[in-house]
């Protein structure tokens, strides 16, 4: 039997459309110089934690691709298996993409861009909910990546702020109702243990 059921989530680090307070979406932008600086961090956390990893799990975008491979890179794992998949991109934000959020409030108002960034089930216009992330990102999860983790293979993923929280959603047994109020800081892991029927054993946050 496996003795370390080890799963790491790892949201990117600070891109350059987060860095100009840019809806970004599936717009492939690349991370700014101190979201390249949060995940070596976050690769030096995991060392200091004595983590180490078999595969790796990310998006097609490359603030998340790169944020893996940087991480990884400090722990010595460069080369490590990933696999890439659309499943775990951000939220499709549509027509709000490329847009300054100050902007969008004042075109929109600020309760309906607040309803649009927070709620569970209302998608901005052209774009996904964070129901219509779930429905894409947990499939993918209960397919792909828990299968990995109960047969032993110590896991990391780096994705998106959205289709992570569609997972801690699942692992925090979190109601739509709770998860919006979520955030997941950029770079920062959380280290989960799983039981062998796939619930959490223990949760770690390896902040700053």
């Amino acid at each position: 039997m496996p003795a370390d059921r080890l799963l790491v989530l790892l949201r990117h680090g600070q891109s350059e459309w987060n860095l100009k307070n840019l809806f970004t979406g599936w717009r492939d932008v690349d991370l700014s110089p101190a979201g390249i600086e949060e995940a070596k961090a976050a690769g030096r956390r995991m060392k200091a934690h004595g983590l180490t990893f078999d595969v790796g799990f990310t998006s097609v975008l490359i603030r998340a691709q790169r944020t893996l491979d940087l991480a990884l890179a400090e722990m010595s794992l460069t080369g490590l298996p990933e696999q890439r998949d659309q499943a775990l991109n951000e939220r499709d934000y549509g027509d709000l993409s490329g847009l300054n959020k100050d902007d969008a409030r004042k075109k929109w108002g600020e309760k309906q861009v607040h309803i649009w960034r927070r709620s569970y089930d209302v998608q901005p216009p052209g774009g996904e909910s964070l129901k219509d992330t779930v429905a894409r990102a947990l499939p993918y999860y209960c397919q792909r990546i828990l299968p990995a983790v109960l047969r032993g293979d110590r896991v990391l993923v780096a994705a998106h702020g959205n289709s992570l929280r569609a997972l801690v959603m699942v692992l925090d047994r979190l109601t739509p109702e709770t998860i919006p109020t979520v955030e997941l800081a950029t770079g920062v892991p959380l280290v989960y243990r799983l039981n062998a029927d796939s619930t959490v054993a223990s949760k770690e946050i390896l902040a700053a």
